[in-house]
């Protein structure tokens, strides 16, 4: 066989292989989200899982299994509660809006008779100081919100058999991914055209990325929107859990945070008369549910992970305006990728002028 010969196959070959896998990858499409989130969990409790396997002298299929239903009940079910008393609460919240019960429009009139002239003056500027026109345009956004919910609803019971088999699929993935990790792990780095310290360098890097945002961005968020409904439900402010979803959600963006909700509530607490609940809640947003992201966040993640805050901003936005809620993964995850790729990328071309410099200088 010649050289040329040899050539043309090799590069057939690639071009069988890039197919196949993207027609792979194709077949696996309706199923991304199960299989990321199953990667993402065996990824996070792999620490777990390989305790609990040495506690158990070797029993693969019982460590998986006690593992997966470890998720399961820390995981899934307060998920699932959570997300159901939040549908609740915004379909009440609406028809309250709606009905006449909440009164928008003499809340906002209360809350602008209470604020100093200047502060007036300057929402007179903005052209806030309207009170039906800003009845009118909450009114929409809740409505607008409303049927969102309403069309989630809908969506869910018409898909609840695509719901069950995606939520199955990634438990079933998930189980196996907790089981044979390791394995599969390997097999992975040495399928990859890369030379060994850049597969162990992004390897490394994958492992600690993931584990860092789930337990330093989405861990802290969870503690600081579950903080933030207690307090709400504390003072007596109705739908809790809506305003700590929230405040969940609002903490994953750097720069935005928490105090996008609870600032504005207790302002108008303060200004409308009820002077202790804006205190308390301005003492525990400020004492309490600040200083989670303080505290917790750099002992979760370690510094040597951070990434600047506006990248992880951008990151985040835009891997939820493509993928969804799976895009708060996802985003800071190719970020970081990106990030790691290129320092792998410096460090050979700089290994690679050393030896240059050197012969230049013999």
């Amino acid at each position: 066989m010649s050289e040329r010969d040899s050539t043309l196959r090799d590069k057939a070959f690639l071009v069988l292989l890039v197919l196949v896998t993207l027609a792979f990858g194709w077949i696996l499409l309706p199923f991304y989200g199960a299989i990321l989130w199953a990667t993402v969990l065996a990824t996070v409790f792999a620490p777990t899982h390989r305790w609990l396997l040495n506690a158990m002298a070797g029993r693969p299929n019982v460590a998986a299994l006690v593992t997966l239903l470890i998720i399961v009940g820390i995981v899934l079910l307060p998920l699932a509660l959570t997300a159901g008393s939040l549908i609740a609460e915004a379909t009440t919240l609406y028809e309250r809006v709606q009905s006449g019960q909440v009164d928008l429009g003499g809340i906002f009139k209360k809350f602008l008779d209470a604020l100093p002239s200047w502060a007036s003056s300057l929402l007179g500027r903005l052209g806030l100081t309207d009170a039906g026109d800003i009845q009118t345009r909450l009114v929409a956004i809740l409505k607008e919100g409303g049927q969102f919910f309403a069309t989630q609803a809908v969506l869910v019971g018409q898909g609840t058999a695509n719901f069950i088999i995606g939520l199955g699929i990634m438990l079933y993935l998930l189980f196996f991914l907790l089981r044979d990790g390791e394995t599969i792990a390997r097999a992975v780095r040495r399928a990859i055209p890369l030379r060994s310290e850049q597969k162990v360098a992004l390897y490394k890097r994958y492992t600690v990325v993931v584990r860092a945002m789930i337990k330093g961005t989405v861990l802290v968020a969870i503690v600081q929107g579950a903080l933030g409904g207690f307090i709400f439900w504390l003072l007596g402010i109705h739908a809790p859990v809506l305003w700590g979803v929230m405040m969940a959600f609002l903490s994953l963006l750097p720069a935005i945070g928490a105090a996008a909700v609870w600032f504005p509530v207790a302002l108008y607490l303060l200004v409308t008369g009820a002077v202790l609940k804006g205190i308390v809640l301005m003492a525990f947003g400020a004492g309490v549910i600040g200083l989670v992201d303080n505290l917790l966040r750099p002992y979760l993640v370690g510094k040597s992970t951070r990434m600047p805050d506006f990248i992880v901003l951008l990151s985040t936005l835009g891997g939820i305006a493509i993928f969804g809620l799976n895009g708060l993964v996802v985003g800071p995850l190719i970020a970081a990728m990106f990030f790691a790729a290129w320092d792998i990328a410096a460090g050979a071309s700089t290994q690679a002028q050393a030896p240059e410099k050197q012969s230049q200088k013999t």
